[in-house]
């Protein structure tokens, strides 16, 4: 069969590439189209845009781009068309394909949708565009499927497929690591600055303005796999800083602790049981915004799956360099490190165990034979 899959940024990049190979598990002969990245394209397929092409974070930067995006959408509807899928499979990225499933389903396309819209966080009035035009839902997150049932809506619960893509990591060898990178024996502090231009920007500069407060450690930024390396340079100014791109999670398998931009990474150095700092800043337009609109009292999703406060969350003015050292400080101490182990481990229980892409492929599969 036929499927056309939309993900918009490196988490649904790696989900889809995951979910990809465990298509070709069922369906050997599936032909793949989609708008992703470069671990999607290594399973094979067309790729008709890359996501870093259409990268826009936040209110603001959403309006600024508006004419672009409205143009993507257009190109998107149109080769839709002319792939004709057997299958229509949505990755996250509300806002733009939320969009292409309302147009889509009148149309008699099948629509399948992998990881909810977060309408649980803001906007819930969205539901009844969802139970209008999207077939299929496969939630990754337990609270998710209970929301969806107080509007007789029902979805797959799947589990959360990071589970599978880190049980999938092979375990780096420490001292060949160190060697390749030229790092030292001093325990490592991972920063994870995010991976789109605007919120790099944001978070990079102050989780670094604490290196010079912790000489014991060497800090290591994960460039993300959607930036080139010389866009990190400027920031770099330290000694005992260094740069690997494209290495997250050997970096988080080495790590001691992490300084995380609030997103999926905080639930991935959760599952690697690092312990974080959970770091958020944004263009002051849009962080209003979202203030009025999301109905969220955390915003990591460590936090909100547990529904307690088991990372430190440093919003907005919050994220500062007084209160960074602070934070970094408490769980660096023995004590604290154990309690959020704990959460760790109850976190992962949660998360319904393995095997998110071989569930969500063999209900999609099957109900599109």
């Amino acid at each position: 069969m036929k499927y056309y899959l939309i993900a918009g940024e490196a988490s649904g990049d790696l989900h889809g590439s995951n979910l990809m190979k465990s298509i070709l598990k069922e369906d050997p002969d599936a032909e793949f189209r989609f708008w992703g990245g470069d671990l999607m394209q290594s399973v094979g397929g067309t790729m008709v845009l890359h996501y870093k092409e259409r990268a826009f974070m936040g209110f603001f930067e959403v309006i600024l781009n508006l004419f672009k995006i409205l143009g993507f959408i257009k190109q998107c509807k149109k080769d839709i068309e002319h792939y004709n899928p057997d299958a229509l499979i949505l990755i996250d990225n509300s806002g733009f394909n939320l969009r292409i499933a309302e147009w889509a389903k009148p149309k008699g396309y099948i629509t399948h949708y992998y990881i909810s819209p977060q309408v649980w966080a803001s906007r819930a009035g969205r539901v009844k565009t969802i139970k209008a035009n999207v077939d299929h839902m496969y939630v990754i997150l337990p609270f998710v499927s209970d929301f969806y049932k107080k509007y007789n809506y029902d979805v797959n619960f799947v589990g959360h497929p990071l589970i599978d893509a880190i049980a999938d990591h092979h375990q780096v060898i420490p001292d060949v690591f160190k060697k390749q990178y030229h790092l030292d024996e001093r325990p490592i502090i991972a920063i994870l600055p995010g991976s789109r231009k605007q919120e790099i920007k944001k978070m990079l500069e102050v989780m670094l303005s604490i290196v010079d407060d912790f000489p014991s450690y060497q800090f290591i930024i994960a460039g993300a796999p959607s930036q080139e390396e010389k866009f990190y340079e400027p920031f770099i100014k330290k000694e005992g800083v260094h740069l690997i791109m494209n290495r997250t999670y050997d970096i988080l398998s080495l790590s001691n602790v992490a300084l995380v931009t609030s997103g999926t990474a905080t639930l991935e150095t959760a599952l690697f049981k690092v312990p974080q700092v959970v770091c958020y800043k944004g263009n002051t337009i849009s962080y209003h915004i979202a203030k009025r609109i999301i109905n969220l009292e955390y915003i990591s999703l460590v936090n909100l799956i547990m529904d307690k406060p088991v990372v430190t969350e440093l919003i907005q003015d919050d994220f500062n360099t007084k209160k960074l050292k602070e934070e970094l400080t408490k769980i660096l101490d023995d004590y604290n490190r154990a309690v959020m182990f704990l959460d760790y481990y109850d976190l992962e229980k949660k998360l319904g165990g393995k095997g998110a892409s071989d569930k969500t492929a063999n209900l999609i599969v099957e109900t599109t034979k």
